[in-house]
């Protein structure tokens, strides 16, 4: 398991929102850094944290995060309405990886002729599919639009074996549980380790050091974790440079 560091950034600025909130008027905010984006880029950079990601949650984010791709190239992917036409100006300012998420969830539909435009535009192994979901009816749908829509979408075994050949990773928030410190959804995680056979990060819910270890055992070593709300750097009571010493980062 790896510990994946995190940007989320809304209206321009570094945030960390309850995530079931998040829409076209706003969102119920934890924390509003006086940090820029490139800030965080320039510690998770002396760490040696890789595969971390930034999000641009809606528009007028691009500047903050193209500033803080320059000061991590290679470090960080990043996601927040990304598509064929915009896709190559991340990569040139130093993402790792893009994100997608609504370019291929078209109006609620899983649209796979967009999945394979963009997997040829920018190649499987610099594509990130996100499939951040909310729990309906005992089954987990992919929500996009700032995760306010349910797509059909669900996350199953079979599923994720139909995207694996068009990307290299997946991202996944657990959105009802995202920004609530309030636990990780570990039937969420053991879900995913059951049905991936390439890196799967999973974020969202963690309030202290044994959720850390919960997703570690749920997530049978296998799935990687993101933790924003929780972490001092956040405004959150868990130190991060303790964090990122924690033996189920390093085992």
């Amino acid at each position: 398991m790896r510990f994946r560091p995190c940007i989320d950034i809304h209206n321009g600025r570094v945030k960390q929102i309850v995530g079931a909130t998040l829409n076209d008027y706003g969102a119920v905010e934890n924390f509003v850094s006086d940090k820029d984006a490139s800030w965080y880029a320039a510690i998770y950079k002396e760490y040696g944290l890789f595969g971390g990601h930034i999000i641009m949650l809606g528009s007028g984010n691009e500047v903050e995060a193209i500033n803080a791709l320059k000061i991590f190239p290679g470090g960080m992917q990043i996601g927040g309405g990304i598509n064929p036409d915009n896709a190559d100006k991340f990569l040139n300012a130093g993402a790792s990886h893009v994100i997608v998420t609504s370019y291929i969830f078209k109006d609620g539909i899983f649209n796979i002729d967009n999945l394979k435009r963009i997997a040829e535009r920018v190649g499987r192994e610099r594509l990130v599919i996100d499939l951040s979901c909310r729990k309906k009816n005992n089954l987990y749908y992919v929500v996009t639009e700032r995760w306010q829509n349910f797509t059909e979408f669900t996350i199953s075994k079979e599923n994720i074996k139909s995207l694996e050949d068009y990307c290299s990773e997946f991202l996944v928030h657990a959105v009802d549980v995202e920004g609530m410190k309030e636990g990780v959804d570990s039937e969420l995680i053991e879900l995913l380790a059951d049905s991936v056979s390439i890196p799967a990060t999973y974020a969202g819910g963690v309030k202290d050091y044994s959720d850390i270890t919960e997703v570690y055992k749920a997530g049978k070593g296998r799935i990687d974790l993101t933790i924003g709300s929780a972490l001092d750097i956040f405004g959150g009571v868990i130190p991060f440079y303790d964090v990122i010493k924690r033996d189920e980062f390093t085992s």
